[in-house]
């Protein structure tokens, strides 16, 4: 889900980025000066809004991918906790009970 999220992200603050490209082209001429003097308060202002994205996108997904979840699995915390699920042992494993 952390990694969704974080490709999701990405998506969004790349078509962002490109298009704030686009809108401020006038001042390419300008980018020295402008990361000279406010280099460190677009880095951190660009950390701030990725981490903000970063954490809609993922109470986003875990609000529509995870719904109902817990009624999903009940059954199988039900199993568990009665012990009537008896879980498959590997394949390289021998079972003890059929051991000579």
């Amino acid at each position: 889900m952390i990694a969704n999220a974080l490709l999701l992200t990405i998506a969004v603050l790349l078509t962002y980025g490109f298009w704030l490209m686009e809108q401020l082209r006038f001042l390419a001429s300008y980018k020295t000066l402008l990361f000279h003097e406010y280099g460190n308060t677009i880095l951190a202002s660009a950390a701030v809004l990725f981490l903000n994205v970063f954490g809609a996108a993922l109470l986003i997904q875990r609000t529509f991918l995870l719904k109902n979840t817990g009624r999903k699995l009940s059954h199988l915390d039900r199993q568990f906790q009665v012990r009537q699920l008896e879980m498959p042992l590997p394949e390289d494993e021998e079972d003890p009970r059929h051991a000579a």
